[in-house]
């Protein structure tokens, strides 16, 4: 066991992450020449198109370092703020972290979040100055920032360069040398925890665990704790590029298990496997549950697929334990599933995977958050709500609390003013301003999350030209004045289309939507009515005007009231066609809602 380490990679996104763990991998050869390419390990056609990182991906490592054979199990981490679930799981899992900070851009806000995750699981943090091939490197102030944040020793930070390979070997001794082997006994009754699941067409669920205590063999009887099922170990290994199985697997390792588990409610991320004839007493202490930050809802296109998209969703949440979804029917949409996402990006992830991979067209409706509602009979007894048509009758309601976060946005000092305004414009109140280094400033505010959730990082970006980092974690809830806003088309309310909404923001949000259906939706026979109403007050109103046939056009001379007659004629006719007719919502007005600016 002392000659495994396990250890993460952690850092802002865009800071040369996956670049750094092909090198390790090339240095350690791990992956054979023919088969390296760029981010080898980033291995969906969705990470490489749009260069990110979206899940962790684990892979073990062999190393010599003075004569002695070290086995390096290492965790390659995403960086953006949406799939920070992945990075606690990987951490959960390692005893060590590699701090990546970019030597041209210094330290920023997801490298402090990421950081202090690491520091409460008590893991050996090894800073690395990446990038160090750059004309535009900064090293002796990216030092002066790392210094300050760890309160390490200058000489512990290791320079290094992810496209050359500089600095490679010093961090391999750095790893073997710095991160502690992993505590276990592996005469223990077994003890492993889940940190990832796949789903396999053809050999069902794979879990991927890591070994605190015992000893695994192929063939073994395991119970997996929380689900209280019991399984035969069909295959266990550990993972190089491919699976590699193995007959045994003792505590410090990570690897893989398979056997032949079907139904993906069974396996449970942060579960515990132990042995069925010696169990260990309790269960390891997982990670947290995820806290979704936005909902939508999910509809499948055509009615009759919906149980084709419970299972694919089902699949996607093997891969990608943040997702949470549960059933909800609409009025207009049929059936489907609300799911919670962590952010406007992996609902965008989710949405383009449900397409790619299980051939899902769906519908998304207008994203919200969650609100707590005390009705007047129970004032302390809140209901929650995730979606406007859950929401009682407003005669009931006595207050309505909404989800608070706080909020760091770190920037360039001569982006202050532009970035104040945008937070102020959401609402938000300013709790602090520390100047970190130079002229980069820290900002703490507390936001609603309703009002970030549509388009507040995309302004954010344009804003500062792409240099703020944006980071926040749930507050608290606090009561605030909100309202129901409907969109009624013809006097019939489209479910779909409301939202919960700040007062002060019903007004131009009611009118914008107004005028952007009014463009989408296709004329008629007859004259569609599209209104905003908050109760029973209708705030906004335009009119898709009806296409007409000229039926005057065969009257020549005569006396005026023969027009008169065929008009009122077609006029009572339009009106019974009104009162039949119905109007479709095309898909391309739910999207323009949501990009609405």
């Amino acid at each position: 066991m002392d000659k495994i380490r396990n250890f993460c990679i952690i850092a802002h996104i865009d800071h040369g992450k996956s670049t750094l763990a092909d090198r390790l991998l090339e240095y350690t050869k791990t992956v054979a020449s023919k088969d390296l390419q760029a981010q080898v390990l980033d291995n969906m056609d969705l990470e490489r198109e749009r260069g990110i990182t979206i899940k962790s991906h684990a892979i073990q490592m062999n190393y010599t370092h003075q004569g002695q054979k070290y086995t390096l199990n290492l965790i390659d981490t995403p960086g953006h703020v949406d799939f920070s679930y992945e990075v606690s799981r990987s951490i959960a899992a390692c005893e060590g972290a590699l701090l990546i900070v970019d030597a041209t851009q210094g330290i920023q806000a997801q490298t402090i979040s990421n950081l202090y995750m690491a520091i409460e699981h008590d893991l050996e943090i090894i800073p690395v100055m990446n990038k160090m091939d750059m004309d535009s490197a900064m090293p002796d102030e990216v030092e002066d920032q790392i210094v300050e944040l760890l309160g390490c020793k200058r000489e512990e930070i290791i320079r290094a360069s992810g496209k050359t390979g500089m600095g490679v070997e010093e961090i391999l001794e750095a790893i073997i040398t710095r991160i502690p082997a992993p505590k276990g006994d592996p005469e223990a009754p077994l003890q492993c925890l889940i940190f990832d699941s796949v789903f396999n067409s053809f050999r069902g669920i794979i879990a991927y665990f890591k070994i605190v205590n015992g000893t695994i063999h192929a063939g073994d009887m395991v119970k997996f704790v929380a689900t209280g099922k019991e399984y035969d170990a069909d295959e266990i290994g550990i993972l190089k590029l491919d699976m590699v199985p193995q007959t045994t697997l003792s505590a410090g390792n990570v690897g893989y298990i398979i056997s032949g588990i079907k139904a993906s409610k069974e396996v449970k991320v942060g579960d515990t496997i132990t042995h069925i004839n010696r169990p260990c007493t309790k269960a390891i202490a997982g990670f947290e549950e995820v806290k979704p930050m936005v909902f939508a809802g999910v509809y499948p296109i055509e009615t009759e697929d919906f149980e084709d998209l419970r299972s694919s969703i089902e699949k996607l949440q093997l891969n990608d334990a943040s997702l949470t979804f549960e059933p909800e029917s609409s009025v207009a949409l049929g059936f489907g599933f609300r799911c919670g996402f962590l952010g406007m990006l992996h609902m965008e992830i989710i949405q383009e995977r449900l397409d790619r991979e299980f051939n899902m067209n769906v519908i998304t409706t207008v994203p919200n958050v969650s609100y707590r509602v005390y009705t007047t009979s129970a004032k302390d007894d809140p209901i929650e709500v995730h979606n406007p048509s859950g929401l009682p009758d407003v005669s009931c309601i006595d207050r309505i609390e909404e989800p608070y976060i706080r909020a760091s946005v770190i920037t360039k000092s001569s982006y202050i003013g532009q970035i104040m305004t945008l937070c102020l414009g959401k609402r938000g109140e300013l709790i602090k301003q520390d100047y970190i280094s130079g002229d980069r400033v820290e900002l703490i505010y507390d936001m609603p999350l309703g009002e970030i959730v549509f388009d507040f990082y995309d302004k954010l970006k344009s804003i500062s030209k792409g240099y703020a980092s944006f980071d926040y974690h749930m507050n608290d809830y606090r009561p605030s004045k909100l309202i129901k806003l409907d969109i009624l088309l013809n006097g019939e309310s489209v479910d779909a289309l409301s939202s919960l909404i700040h007062f002060d923001n019903a007004y131009t949000l009611g009118r914008r939507m107004c005028e952007k259906l009014q463009e989408l939706i296709p004329r008629q026979q007859f004259d569609i009515a599209i209104q905003a109403a908050i109760g029973a007050k209708i705030i906004a109103r335009e009119t898709v005007k009806a296409v007409r046939k000229d039926v005057t056009a065969k009257c020549y001379g005569g006396d005026v009231s023969r027009k008169r007659k065929l008009l009122e004629k077609q006029k009572r006719g339009k009106k019974r066609m009104k009162q039949i007719g119905n109007v479709e919502v095309p898909q391309k007005a739910f999207l323009a809602v949501l990009k609405l600016d």
